[in-house]
């Protein structure tokens, strides 16, 4: 499997890295956001070091976007959220060179508008709490 020791990314996947991750299979890691649109905000990665989705290998493909699917599924639950914003940036606006989807909680009236993104920040203890939350969801 690539790796890039160079990547954040791998390095939370690999565990040498601090990340609060929700979801952890075979091919894809799910982690909390260093910094939510709103928190519950998942990036989700494969294990395999991929920067863009049109390099993501046929055999990653259903893994990846079936945990994308299951992440979505559980914030709205995990989080009283009403849904989900999914998205993906491929080399503009990717901050990190590794792929990965967001799923952000939504709420009407949240105040997100088109793609601006306002950040947040968690506070102490919350990364934890709200990591712990979805990984109950998504056990079921």
């Amino acid at each position: 499997m690539a790796k890039d020791q160079t990547c954040v990314f791998c390095r939370i996947v690999d565990g040498e890295a601090p990340g609060h991750v929700v979801m952890r299979t075979d091919h894809v890691v799910g982690f909390l956001d260093v910094r939510p649109v709103f928190k519950g905000h998942v990036l989700v990665v494969p294990r395999e070091h991929v920067v863009t989705l049109p390099e993501l290998p046929d055999r990653l493909v259903d893994p990846f976007f079936s945990a994308v699917r299951a992440v979505s599924a559980a914030v709205p639950q995990a989080y009283d959220a009403q849904g989900t914003f999914v998205a993906m940036n491929n080399v503009v606006s990717q901050s990190v060179a590794h792929l990965h989807m967001h799923v952000v909680p939504r709420t009407k009236g949240d105040g997100l508008r088109g793609f601006f993104w306002p950040r947040s920040r968690y506070a102490a203890g919350e990364p934890e709490e709200y990591a712990e939350r979805l990984r109950a969801v998504l056990a079921g």
